[in-house]
């Protein structure tokens, strides 16, 4: 499917709502280890690791280095932290708690 495709917004709608009810982290990861190869957890990873370096500073070509992935992935993470509407500033910041997030996870 290319991402055009509108079948590409229905299942991922579908399937980011039926990762929102579980709120089960074991039940998440079993789904995404059922669904995804061993290179795109990997790669999902690395981009999460790649999130968490850039919130503490560390310069892009460490994170470059020490993750072994391309400094184009690691600007586009930098340009979606910038966002001031972001999901990673909602994550990030001490308003979104733990109770924030188990209420919005339940079904």
């Amino acid at each position: 499917m290319d991402i055009d495709d509108p079948r590409v917004e229905e299942n991922l709608n579908e399937l980011t709502g039926i990762l929102a009810k579980t709120g089960d982290a074991n039940f998440i990861r079993k789904l995404l280890y059922g669904l995804l190869t061993h290179a795109e957890i990997a790669d999902i990873a690395a981009r999460w690791a790649l999130v968490k370096a850039l919130k503490q500073k560390i310069p892009q070509r460490k994170i470059a280095h020490d993750l072994g992935i391309s400094l184009c992935k690691i600007v586009r993470g930098s340009r979606e932290l910038k966002k001031p509407e972001s999901v990673f500033q909602k994550i990030f910041t001490s308003e979104y708690s733990s109770a924030e997030c188990a209420k919005e996870l339940s079904p």
